[in-house]
């Protein structure tokens, strides 16, 4: 695996992706009430053709964009990683006809995805999930033609972008007792009857929600990939996104660090600047350090799934894993360098400390990665014996 650096045009894309962040994302985020989908963002994301990418691109560029967006507007980068979340699957198993409905429409900004796998009961552990996928009744539904072949019921929860989506990738059981053999991937648009949905009160820029399902009726047609075999749908879907996940962290990761440079060059303390003091610079050293690190494995775990490596899941769980803790120490001990300012509302830090907290949870927590490493590490052991 060679090691990860940016070539010129990566370099200009990047610093041209933070201008354009800064100058027509950010005011667009601004504007917008918290808790909300803000489809006037995602359709300024459609109308600059980064929406568009998340279905040209391979890992690699999903990782810089996310990163480069991350470090001017946070709220950019979260609505269109959760447009390529929830796409992500039509776009790798959806049917023809499912690709032509929806992913021009996500890619120009005007339908909102939703990735629907997580319950009250199954969050990391997903080959638990209990939304039922039963046989149906054969009264004929509006979409698709045909009568409905099952029906889901049961719950989800922690979704972003619910209840407020226009469709969602869901995971139900189709064979109960099967574990992960027994679920399967349905796209289901949201007037789909029985739907419904409510928001939930997070700390999160954006909707979180939770779904309830009363005997949506879904058929062959919104299968997505093939029946009993969905949990892989959602774990290459999660090989994608983990590692890009780690590019968000590294961008509010590298958005702290410079901010901390620029305060501890300037800040008058004991006779001195800030930074001529040895513990702050040694602690902004460490900063840069961990950011670095962790900026390499994102990027070797892009790399390797762009190049259809076999450890690709080793790799994606180590680049969330790293990035995302290491985020949150960058971040913090930003915080204490800055002090009391750091934590007055507006502030960059004091918006950036809430947004750090979650991507250490979502998409699999920290223990779960560990585990994913564990497993995978002694599947090579087994498999070279």
């Amino acid at each position: 695996m060679p090691a990860f650096s940016l070539d010129p045009p990566q370099s200009a894309w990047c610093a041209e992706l933070r201008a354009l962040a800064a100058e027509r994302l950010r005011p667009l985020a601004e504007k917008d009430e918290p808790g909300h989908v803000n489809r006037a963002l995602v359709a300024e994301l459609g109308q600059l053709g980064l929406l568009e990418r998340l279905f040209t691109s391979g890992a690699v560029d999903l990782c810089l964009m996310r990163e480069s967006l991350a470090y001017a507007c946070t709220e950019a980068e979260t609505a269109l990683a959760l447009q390529g979340l929830g796409a992500h699957p039509v776009h790798a198993h959806g049917t023809p006809a499912q690709r032509e409905r929806w992913l021009p429409r996500v890619a120009d900004g005007t339908a909102i995805a939703a990735f629907a796998l997580s319950e009250p009961a199954a969050g990391s552990d997903a080959a638990a999930l209990e939304l039922r996928a039963e046989a149906g009744a054969s009264e004929p539904i509006a979409e698709p033609e045909g009568g409905a072949r099952w029906r889901l019921t049961g719950e989800k929860c922690w979704i972003s972008n619910a209840p407020e989506a226009d469709f969602y990738t869901v995971f139900a059981r189709t064979t109960p007792g099967a574990g992960a053999r027994g679920v399967t991937a349905f796209l289901v648009p949201a007037d789909r009857p029985g739907l419904t949905g409510t928001g939930l009160d997070m700390l999160s820029p954006h909707p979180i929600g939770a779904l309830s399902f009363d005997a949506v009726p879904v058929t062959a047609d919104d299968v997505l990939g093939e029946v009993d075999r969905g949990f892989r749908v959602a774990m290459g879907t999660l090989n994608l996104f983990r590692p890009s996940v780690g590019a968000f962290a590294v961008g509010m990761a590298q958005a702290a660090l410079d901010a901390t440079l620029t305060h501890t060059a300037e800040r008058d303390a004991f006779g001195g600047k800030l930074k001529d003091l040895q513990s702050v610079a040694h602690q902004v050293a460490e900063m840069a350090l961990r950011t670095e690190a962790a900026r390499l494995m994102v990027y070797a775990a892009a790399t390797a799934y762009d190049e259809g490596a076999a450890d690709v899941p080793k790799r994606a769980a180590m680049a969330k894993l790293l990035a995302t803790e290491t985020a949150q120490y960058v971040v913090d001990q930003a915080v204490q360098l800055h002090g009391a300012r750091a934590l007055r509302r507006g502030h960059l830090l004091e918006h950036l400390y809430r947004e750090v907290r979650a991507p250490r949870i979502y998409e699999g927590a920290s223990e779960v990665q560990r585990g994913i490493i564990a497993k995978e590490l002694y599947a090579t052991r087994e498999a070279a014996q």
